[in-house]
């Protein structure tokens, strides 16, 4: 909602309009094994939801004779984009993978990222996956806040949740 005075909504005043440093050192300690555990636990999650949903659609195929079935080869790929981003997206920023070892995301400009940001992220990380391999867990080598290729090209950063004072 805009007021009439101001002419900003009610929204910007949560979200500071500029860039927070985020030059305190205990909030990139260890991100990136922490992001590292965090992916094996949200990849173990994403399995065992993507076996339910498995059981689910083999069943739905039954009834729908045979129709169901043809939601199997985009499943798997289905469950992750949801999961990443209905959880990362979410009020508190984080997988419960990042949760586990105490790491949320935000924005560059403090803020968390809305689902939208959150199931780009998740398909930018995959493709450059897919494409990069070695080279998108290098770039969080030469930068101080750990970040990695696709946290770069959509203004993300990982931090420590302890020490986000944000």
């Amino acid at each position: 909602m805009t007021s009439p005075s101001s002419g900003h909504s009610e929204q910007d005043a949560s979200v500071p309009a500029y860039a927070p440093a985020f030059d305190d050192p205990r909030l990139f300690a260890s991100v990136r094994t922490n992001r590292i555990f965090a992916f094996v636990i949200d990849a173990i999650l994403i399995g065992a939801i993507t076996l339910m949903a498995t059981v689910l659609v083999f069943f739905l195929g039954i009834f729908t004779l045979g129709l169901g079935w043809l939601l199997f080869p985009i499943l798997w790929p289905a469950v992750a984009l949801i999961y990443v981003a209905l959880t990362l997206g979410g009020p508190t920023g984080a997988t419960p993978g990042m949760r586990a070892m105490g790491v949320t995301m935000r924005m560059a400009n403090g803020g968390r990222p809305d689902i939208l940001i959150a199931g780009m992220h998740a398909l930018l990380f995959w493709f450059s996956i897919s494409l990069l391999t070695p080279l998108v867990l290098a770039v969080s080598l030469f930068n101080a806040e750990k970040r990695l290729l696709h946290d770069l090209i959509l203004g993300t950063v990982v931090v420590n949740r302890a020490a986000d004072l944000r």
